[in-house]
């Protein structure tokens, strides 16, 4: 792996699908999102690729309400 490379996995996000959330978890809705950044959660969990995370404001460990739970994790 190029440097260039691990730099993005470094930086990137993974939504991971969880079955339910406690009540002390940040928890946004699709609705919230920019419409960028809910393209970008849409194609994610179509294709399950990551996300970088420099350009969406998503933090580790929040949940994303899609069709499911997403939790963001690093990649």
């Amino acid at each position: 792996m190029n440097m260039a490379a691990s730099e993005y996995h470094r930086r990137s996000r993974h939504l991971e699908r969880v079955e339910s959330v406690t009540a002390d978890e940040t928890v946004r809705h699709v609705d919230q999102l920019d419409s960028d950044t809910l393209e970008t959660v849409y194609e994610a969990v179509e294709n399950d690729r990551p996300i970088p995370a420099t350009e969406f404001g998503l933090e580790e460990g929040e949940i994303i309400v899609f069709t499911d739970y997403y939790r963001v994790n690093r990649a």
